[in-house]
């Protein structure tokens, strides 16, 4: 479920944007000019949301990406296991384990009201209030 399409010429930095089937935070973009008989291309830095992995790459200006819907929720944290907590929506009160950002990891503990974000059904805390 995606909320609008953008071309690669539109990408910002801190953009969310889905490459290869996983959304990515823009972390930097650089446009080449057009070439004598070419398109302009746009390299792209960005890191997924949910791995953390690093991508680069390469794409006509003119290429499309997708922009995912984030819907950003609140909750609490119950318990922490190792990598993931299970945490409880403080709308509909339903308990649900879900993954812990690496940015924020050691920051996590019991009874904290946090924020996760459901992207496309996978949810991830990415912030602590």
């Amino acid at each position: 479920m995606t909320l609008k399409l953008i071309n690669a010429t539109e990408v910002r930095n801190g953009n969310v944007i889905m490459i290869q089937d996983e959304p990515c935070v823009v972390k930097n973009f650089d446009i080449s000019k057009t070439g004598k008989h070419g398109h302009a291309k746009v390299r792209i830095e960005a890191v997924g949301v949910f791995d953390n992995k690093k991508k680069v790459i390469v794409v006509p200006g003119h290429e499309r990406f997708q922009i995912p819907m984030i819907n950003k929720l609140k909750g609490q944290v119950l318990n922490v296991q190792g990598e993931k907590a299970n945490i409880m929506d403080l709308e509909s009160f339903e308990t649900m384990d879900v993954a812990i950002g690496q940015d924020i990891k050691e920051d996590i503990k019991e009874g904290d009201n946090i924020e996760y974000w459901d992207i496309n059904g996978k949810k991830i805390i990415k912030r602590k209030f």
